[in-house]
């Protein structure tokens, strides 16, 4: 018996049109150019049916509450399919899965975003084999957590960061092993489950827009200028440090506003600009100050998994210590401790 597999479209390169001032979704467009790809009627592919949102999106338009949408697209559908594949821009891609990894608590399904760098209206798309092999895998079964697709590779969702912005292989997962890869087959390959959630019932949890904000550290910096950023109002900070996790000057001018945010009710979250390696705060004498004044380390997790996470953990009405433990411990395979 064939799979059935939804195909839900949110915008993105991948089924965008040419416009007086660049590329653009076009409501429509999507569809009737589906019906024109040969192996999408292969006795091969799953059973198909297509979902188009309302408005389409450039993905660097793509919010918190387009985040929820999504999920809700998916809850409603959830018993009605085997698996959903998410068309989506790649500016933030790799945001909009780590977030749905946290938000669709006990998935047992595949989930898998895909997209493409060049539209299905132009020569040389790479949007027909990012599209196929998805719906080809999502078909298989072989895979049932949020993962992202593209150029061959299949990653876990909350791994993913964009690697090149004109590149083909636009995506890696630099601290997490691929789960496949697709040649002239696609390879399952060996990883760990996501996490201990598996055992719950499946359910969604919708995000809160709450304000959370990602502080790049660099060569300089004035910290002071920050300071009237800490207010009770910022909830979450995804601080990006050097390295392993160190920060200039040993942190002088930098831990009262670490302190000043701790006592506002914020969590301040460690993480490296490396892309791959783990923060391990206090290794280095300019990193141990901000494990002192109370942050959290974010250990491998990128950026996009930070912020995801901090926004999964607020909605779920966690107290600060809770949500402060909770960035350290692996919900969904998002980080290696």
């Amino acid at each position: 018996m064939k799979k059935r597999i939804c195909l839900i479209h949110t915008g993105g390169t991948i089924g965008m049109v040419k416009g007086e001032n660049g590329y653009l979704p076009m409501a429509g467009y999507l569809e009737g150019v589906l019906k024109t790809i040969p192996d999408l009627k292969s006795p091969e592919m799953p059973e198909l049916d297509f979902y188009e949102m309302s408005p389409l999106l450039d993905s660097s338009d793509m919010a918190v509450d387009d985040w929820n949408r999504i999920g809700e697209e998916i809850a409603k559908r959830y018993e009605g399919y085997d698996g959903f594949v998410v068309l989506h821009g790649t500016d933030t891609m790799a945001y909009t899965a780590a977030a749905l990894s946290f938000m669709l608590e006990g998935l047992k399904k595949p989930v898998i975003l895909t997209g493409s760098q060049i539209p299905l209206c132009e020569i040389r798309s790479d949007g027909v084999d990012n599209l196929v092999t998805s719906l080809l895998i999502a078909g298989s079964g072989k895979v049932d957590e949020v993962s992202l697709y593209f150029g061959g590779r299949l990653l876990r969702g909350n791994r993913a960061t964009k690697m090149s912005a004109d590149g083909l292989l636009a995506f890696d997962s630099p601290n997490c092993p691929r789960l496949a890869e697709a040649g002239i087959s696609v390879r399952y390959l060996p990883y760990a489950k996501s996490g201990e959630r598996k055992n719950e019932e499946f359910s969604l949890c919708t995000l809160k827009n709450v304000p959370i904000g990602v502080l790049k550290i660099f060569p300089g910096i004035n910290f002071p200028i920050f300071d009237t950023l800490m207010t009770e109002k910022l909830k979450g900070i995804v601080l990006e440090t050097f390295g392993a996790g160190n920060i200039p000057g040993e942190g002088k001018s930098l831990l009262p506003i670490i302190k000043k945010a701790f006592k506002a009710g914020s969590v301040v979250a460690v993480c490296s600009q490396c892309p791959q390696g783990t923060v391990t705060l206090g290794a280095y004498a300019t990193s141990s100050p901000l494990a002192k004044a109370g942050a959290v380390s974010g250990y491998d997790m990128t950026t996009e998994a930070s912020v995801a996470k901090l926004y999964y953990l607020f909605s779920k009405g966690y107290s600060t210590e809770k949500i402060k433990i909770l960035m350290e411990e692996n919900l969904c395979g998002e980080l290696t401790k």
